[in-house]
């Protein structure tokens, strides 16, 4: 075999084994620690002072520097977030879509584009549309990784669409963590299917209902004053059950 042919076959063989090579470096670099979605309420008891309360405690939870000391302790130092809201059934929208977080300049952005947003919806409760919506967006998600979870924040009971379990369970079949942040009403009324206060509390409602899969977890906010602190403190625990289940995979391989 002449010299000619032999560079001609040794660049035919780097060509493929790096075409081969290319699309499994690029995976390994978008992979995140975590997968969230964060997805909130924006139905017709939310009114506008709640909406901005809610809103800013958002845009600043991702800003937190504790909330990021938590995402850069991890193997990979990043998560990948999208933000949703949802309100009645076909009443669900991207309002940031997947970002990947991994520093203070990312974050900013994501908080700073989450301010300048219009409000999506004003209508009824359907938690299950949100769960069903934020399912979706986590099966389209640009980067790998095998901890996936729906952080639902609401005011309210499922009133509109499918029964919320069913979706929660199609959820936690999937591998899908679903946790759960209530907002207590500041005027509790009699408990009925429009309103907050169902029998036991809305914690325990969001506890039996909405919430499950790996270590999901309820957390409460007495009032939207509140709802700052409370989704910080949410948004540590989820990254910081990521990196824990992280670790024990790989202690146990």
């Amino acid at each position: 075999m002449g010299a000619a042919m032999r560079m001609i076959r040794i660049l035919v063989v780097l060509i493929f084994t790096g075409g081969m090579l290319a699309p499994a470096a690029a995976r390994a670099a978008d992979d995140v620690d975590l997968l969230l979605v964060l997805a909130a309420d924006v139905s017709r008891s939310i009114d506008d002072t709640k909406f901005q309360l809610q809103r800013d405690g958002y845009a600043a939870a991702i800003s937190d520097p504790r909330v990021l000391d938590t995402v850069r302790s991890g193997h990979n130092g990043r998560i990948g977030v999208t933000f949703v809201e949802w309100s009645g059934v076909g009443a669900q929208r991207v309002v940031i879509d997947w970002t990947e977080i991994g520093d203070a300049a990312a974050a900013k952005l994501f908080g700073d584009q989450l301010i300048e947003s219009p409000r999506s919806f004003a209508g009824r409760t359907s938690i299950s549309g949100g769960i069903e919506f934020a399912l979706a967006r986590l099966a389209d998600a640009p980067f790998n990784c095998v901890r996936r979870t729906i952080d639902v924040s609401g005011d309210g009971t499922n009133n509109d669409g499918r029964a919320v379990a069913e979706l929660r369970d199609q959820a936690v079949a999937k591998g899908v963590t679903i946790n759960g942040l209530v907002i207590l009403s500041e005027n509790p009324l009699p408990w009925n299917p429009e309103h907050t206060n169902p029998p036991g509390g809305l914690d325990n409602y969001y506890r039996n209902n909405v919430v499950g899969g790996p270590g999901a977890f309820v957390m409460v906010a007495q009032n939207f004053n509140s709802f700052g602190q409370a989704i910080i403190a949410k948004m540590i625990a989820e990254v910081s059950q990521a990196h824990k289940a992280k670790r024990w995979r790989a202690a146990t391989r």
